[in-house]
């Protein structure tokens, strides 16, 4: 262990730290490799905010870790906003310690003067950012790890408007964080600072769900008609999704109940993230049993969303981020057009890692596509920097989807609401959510993606994702499953390499440590490492034209089969 890590430790043996952190710090001297781990490198911001393993250290989620965060993030609050009297907003999950954190992050706030808005009790984090417009707050914060293991717990900072920090705060903060120690954490709460709210803003954020979520053209009869299987997955979901669906009008719910009760240990899936086949088996069973039409399931903090429909056999079949995106996308643009509110000054919003499907669709109304960086704060960037425009929606790959402006994140609320809605209409016209996305393949092309994930935990995993990446950007891949790569998209060097003409440009977009390739046939294969859990991400897409529905089964299969040529040529497995 190097010095600097014993230095480390030492501090937290201080008095500095309570006697439990001391105790666990001593526990772990029999275990020199955890212990190393708690303390080789500090908690960073990433693509959902903080997140980690919970314990002792600095590599940990504690009181002191998210202590120094939040006098960092009250002292920047203040310089930006002098003389102003400050006020933020707080929620949490499910997750163990969540409502302790949130407590403590209260505290601070308090203790430096200003004002908090606490939630009673756990709430969606897409209410987090609804209640922080909503109650005029500077800034708000979500206690949540999103889908991530039940060990893990974070931090999520939300800004005025509503999103995710992004630059120029998201830096200026973290050096402001950096640059007070420990000791500087004022944990001295001002109770009457501190106020609680719940119900009357759970009231305000449904009613708005539903006003955004509705599809004009669907009727009460159509909404009866629908059988809807839901499940929390343990999560925050069920405070606000069977509210929202009964005030839309969806009387036929079937809640899977062994997941409806709130538990940090997701004690019926092995993960509790919708991306995972596994995580919608019971809720799979049980539309089985009720002949439902339509599966939905949502993570921890509600802001992602797994949907099953019924596919051309009637068997339930899930679909994944990108299929869910484009189709909710479709029937948002049929319903401005329909209302008579396109005129080429709208646009949706996406993805670099997002499915190429989406600009051609969009542009297929004359609506424009804009694409950022990974995560839903940068769609929340787009809508401020371009206030002249209107934004319809948005989504990412990770199975994430906002509809409208008034919440400004990933939003599993107002989400699930509109993939009832379009299944219910579907329904009602003799087709089917499953139909509907063929048809978009068959005027489009079929894109088809596959997300390949590689776990690589702790010091030494970190230490090999880095070298995955830097391999891949000094000895990159002149071709991949046989087709010549033509282009190299660097986000971290802000260059696009044109290898057919030995020509480089510049991308206009923040700088990531993204690499995509894009290949003869039209492939695109992006590799990153997530900003939230220890894993380096392979996004896989392919594409074919499908001239007709009858061939879907065909082209769906020869797609399979090409990217399963792509992972085993990049030795993906």
């Amino acid at each position: 262990m190097n010095t600097e890590i014993q230095d480390k430790i030492s501090i937290w043996l201080s008095d500095v730290f309570d006697q439990n952190t001391s105790s666990e710090i001593l526990k772990l001297q029999n275990n020199p490799e955890e212990l190393e781990d708690c303390f080789y490198k500090d908690l960073e911001f990433g693509t959902g905010g903080m997140r980690g393993i919970m314990g002792v250290g600095t590599n940990r989620i504690n009181k002191y870790t998210l202590g120094k965060n939040t006098q960092g993030l009250a002292n920047y609050l203040k310089l930006s906003y002098p003389n102003q009297a400050l006020k933020v907003v707080i929620a949490y999950d499910c997750r163990h310690n969540s409502k302790t954190f949130a407590q403590v992050v209260a505290d601070v706030f308090s203790a430096n003067g200003i004002e908090v808005f606490l939630f009673e009790d756990l709430r969606p984090t897409p209410e987090l950012s609804f209640a922080l417009k909503h109650l005029q707050c500077h800034c708000g914060i979500v206690l949540t790890a999103s889908h991530n293991p039940p060990e893990y717990n974070g931090y999520k900072v939300y800004w005025t408007d509503g999103g995710q920090l992004v630059p120029p705060h998201d830096k200026a903060i973290i050096d402001l964080i950096n640059s007070i120690d420990f000791s500087d954490i004022n944990f001295k709460k001002q109770d009457h600072l501190i106020h609680s709210i719940g119900k009357p803003i759970d009231d305000i954020f449904t009613d708005s769900s539903v006003k955004n979520g509705i599809l004009n053209s669907n009727t009460n009869s159509n909404r009866e008609a629908l059988t809807v299987v839901f499940t929390s997955l343990h999560g925050t979901a069920i405070t606000a999704i069977p509210e929202t669906l009964k005030r839309a009008g969806y009387n036929n719910l079937h809640i899977v109940a062994e997941q409806a009760e709130p538990n940090g240990d997701f004690p019926t899936v092995k993960s509790p993230n919708p991306e995972e086949p596994e995580a919608l088996e019971m809720a799979l069973k049980l539309a089985e049993k009720v002949g439902a039409d339509i599966v939905i399931g949502t993570d921890p903090d509600c802001d992602r969303l797994g949907i099953a429909v019924r596919n051309l056999d009637h068997k339930l079949t899930l679909l994944n981020g990108n299929q869910t995106m484009v189709i909710m996308t479709k029937f948002l643009l049929d319903q401005w057009k329909h209302r008579g509110k396109l005129n080429g000054n709208q646009f949706v919003g996406s993805t670099i890692v997002s499915t190429p499907m989406l600009p051609k669709l969009t542009s297929h109304y004359g609506v424009e596509c804009k694409i950022g960086l990974t995560g839903f704060k940068w769609i929340a960037k787009m809508i401020e920097e371009f206030p002249e425009m209107e934004f319809i929606g948005g989504g990412e790959e990770s199975f994430g989807f906002m509809v409208g402006d008034f919440v400004r994140d990933k939003d599993a609320v107002t989400s699930t609401l509109l993939a009832c809605e379009i299944a219910a209409l579907t329904k009602a016209n003799g087709s089917s959510f499953f139909q509907e996305l063929i048809e978009l393949y068959c005027t489009h092309g079929f894109y088809k993606e596959r997300l390949i994930s590689i776990t690589k935990k702790g010091k030494k995993g970190a230490e090999e994702i880095q070298a995955l990446m830097r391999n891949a950007r000094q000895n990159p891949p002149v071709e991949i499953n046989h087709s010549k790569v033509t282009t190299i998209d660097d986000y971290l060097n802000s260059t696009s390499y044109n290898l057919k003409n030995n020509t480089t440009t510049h991308i206009e977009i923040p700088k990531s440590n993204v690499l995509i390739f894009s290949t003869e046939d039209g492939s695109k294969i992006a590799l990153r490492p997530s900003g939230t859990e220890p894993k380096i991400k392979y996004y896989i897409s392919v594409n074919e034209p499908l001239k007709l529905r009858s061939n879907f089964e065909q082209i769906q299969q020869k797609l399979d089969t090409k990217i399963d040529s792509i992972v085993d040529s990049m030795h993906l497995k």
